[in-house]
């Protein structure tokens, strides 16, 4: 079986291509007819969907994968803990799950890549979720020591105040770029002269 196309996307880093390429090699097989069960990447293929945040795929990948596979394959069972974890909103049991195994040199750059990807949405979701937050609670949702968490925030512009141990969020300023279409304008134009006259 030829997964020179996953392993180039696993060498470039493009592990939010991994899902759709595991698909795409996945429905090719099987069309094909090919018994691929026994030699194919089910660990990778599950952290591809959780990595680009798609639960509900991981979910019925792990369903239609055979009992006697997930048996056999610790990792994979490991990654499916982080889809269980994620699928349950329980935030830092997704890191305790990241942290639990030692994953393979095959898997262990994806699952960096996807705990690093995992603490940005969590603190994109702390900055648009809250005004305050203790440092307790932004610590859990990051995955990281209180003091890390702190060091954290405060990089990102976040203000600590030590006597109530309260973090107070500093909402990004939203940049939107507005992009001119002339013709939007020429019909603008031609409407409002149509108004006028």
């Amino acid at each position: 079986m030829d997964f020179s196309v996953l392993n180039e996307a696993l060498a470039s880093s493009s592990f939010d291509k991994i899902s759709d390429v595991c698909d795409a090699l996945m429905l090719q097989v099987a069309a094909e007819g090919v018994p691929f069960r026994d030699e194919w990447p089910f660990a990778i293929h599950l952290l591809g969907h959780i990595y680009v945040d798609d639960v509900n795929s991981a979910r019925f990948l792990w369903k239609s994968i055979p009992a006697t596979i997930k048996e056999s394959q610790p990792e994979l069972v490991a990654a499916w803990k982080i889809g269980q974890k994620m699928w349950t909103r329980d935030y830092a049991g997704v890191y305790e799950a990241i942290r639990g195994f030692d994953w393979t040199q095959q898997t262990q750059f994806l699952v960096a890549a996807f705990s690093e990807l995992y603490t940005k949405r969590m603190f994109e979701l702390l900055q648009s979720a809250y005004s305050t937050i203790s440092i307790q609670d932004a610590a859990q949702f990051l995955g990281m020591s209180e003091e890390d968490a702190t060091d954290y925030v405060l990089r990102e512009g976040w203000t600590v105040d030590p006597t109530s141990r309260m973090l107070t969020v500093t909402k990004q300023a939203i940049v939107k770029e507005q992009k001119l279409d002339p013709g939007k304008l020429q019909r603008l134009t031609e409407y409002v002269f149509h108004l006028e006259h």
